[in-house]
């Protein structure tokens, strides 16, 4: 058991060991088996032990079209062949009789129990293993799952199924496994050829399957393919038939069927192709549509940003606007505040000369006793004078203290500044420091 762990770690990549001791169990420790139904589970398809709700097989039956093949029991030969076949036939005739009235009578007082489907996988694995004690290993690789996923495998891959139904009590059935079913002719060609699913009729997933084909004889073999889009029987072999005549009559009705096999290939390439061309299309539509809303988006963002730039300036535009009103005001009301200009024959005046930026000349009369500030408050209410400016004297050149500061907070008087009756004052631009 535990080399069987090791190996199915190996195959499926499963770390936790509880987990491949689970999945080995489920399986009855049949490696194989667990192995196909881990792959099975990697490749998208349902669990063979979580089996998709139960439904009726979507299997057609009824194309009248589907290729049947008897083989009917040998005759009696001579003389003593025909004796012991007249002699037996009353008693076989009564035994099959009484047995069938017995199991209808059965039915009304238990139902047969191979009506209810508990365990479709448990059936399969069942009916393999016994096989195995009583025909040997060798013998062609049986599906390890259900009949439904059988079905949806080969449907899937467009590959033949072939279906074998047990009857474990039938004459014939010791005969066809020994000597047809597990011939190495036999199992090359349906190992390599086709799926096989196979299941005793005396398990509730054989007698199920045994219900939906309807077989009339044992051994029973039915060829299922993909045929007009549904999973079609296209052929019956029924009775002992011999492994020579089992190879040519599954080759003959592959052959005859190889056309809607390729048929469907080439159907599900067209679709497979239309898909991966509707996916492209699909692609440079999203593509384009990308494009196209970055193209938008980057229109909004020029657009939102012409409109900033916009709203900058205007509201740049609106706040110098005010920023000149107020200073209008401001010039206004300096104005308004200057003290009167005194006569000209005032002792106290001081004649002052404004070389104004422009090359403009204004003249003024002050007096000793105001302070420098009413010089600036004069030049600033005037028009023509710069926002931002101030005071020199060309000789001794230096700078009037007009405006008051933290060391200075009351600037000087005129007479304080060194002034003469008649001076020339130069005003500085200092609006574009």
């Amino acid at each position: 058991n535990r080399c069987n762990r090791s190996r199915l770690d190996d195959l499926t990549g499963l770390e936790s060991m509880d987990q491949c001791r689970r999945t080995l169990e489920q399986h009855n420790w049949n490696i194989e088996a667990a192995v196909q139904d881990r792959l099975n589970e990697q490749e998208g398809v349902p669990s063979v032990f979580n089996p998709p709700p139960s439904r009726p097989l979507q299997v057609n039956t009824a194309d009248h079209r589907v290729y049947s093949y008897i083989v009917s029991r040998p005759q009696p030969r001579g003389l003593l062949g025909w004796s012991y076949y007249m002699i037996m036939l009353p008693f076989r005739f009564t035994y099959y009789t009484l047995l069938d009235i017995f199991r209808f009578a059965l039915r009304f007082v238990r139902p047969d129990p191979r009506g209810r489907v508990t365990d479709p996988v448990g059936d399969v694995v069942s009916f393999i293993h016994s096989f195995e004690e009583k025909y040997g290993r060798s013998h062609p690789v049986f599906y390890q799952g259900t009949y439904s996923q059988a079905l949806n495998d080969a449907k899937r891959e467009l590959r033949y199924l072939l279906v074998y139904l047990h009857g474990e009590d039938h004459q014939d059935t010791d005969e066809f496994c020994r000597s047809t079913l597990c011939t190495e002719e036999v199992v090359t060609f349906l190992n390599t050829q086709m799926l096989f699913w196979a299941c005793s009729t005396s398990k509730p997933e054989g007698y199920r399957v045994s219900q939906a084909l309807r077989e009339n004889t044992y051994p029973f073999l039915a060829m299922i393919m993909l045929k007009d889009r549904k999973m079609t029987v296209v052929g019956r072999l029924e009775g002992l038939i011999q492994p020579e005549d089992l190879v040519n009559q599954l080759t003959f009705i592959m052959d005859a069927n190889q056309t809607h096999l390729m048929s469907e290939r080439l159907e599900r390439e067209e679709r497979s192709q239309t898909q991966v061309l509707r996916q492209q299309q699909d692609e440079a539509y999203l593509a384009s549509l990308h494009a196209d809303q970055e193209k938008d988006r980057k229109k909004r963002e020029e657009e939102d940003q012409i409109r900033q730039e916009e709203e900058k300036v205007r509201q740049s535009a609106l706040a110098e606007e005010r920023r000149q009103q107020t200073l209008e005001e401001e010039k206004e009301r300096k104005s308004e505040c200057l003290p009167p200009e005194p006569p000209a024959d005032d002792p106290e005046s001081v004649k002052i000369v404004f070389k104004l930026p422009n090359d403009t000349r204004v003249e003024r009369r002050f007096l000793f006793g105001q302070s420098l500030t009413v010089i600036y408050d004069f030049l600033f209410s005037l028009k023509e004078s710069p926002e931002k400016f101030q005071i020199i004297t060309n000789f001794p050149r230096r700078v009037l203290p007009c405006l008051p500061t933290e060391e200075q907070p009351n600037p000087p008087t005129l007479k304080e500044a060194g002034l003469s009756r008649s001076e020339v004052l130069f005003v500085q631009d200092l609006t574009d420091d």
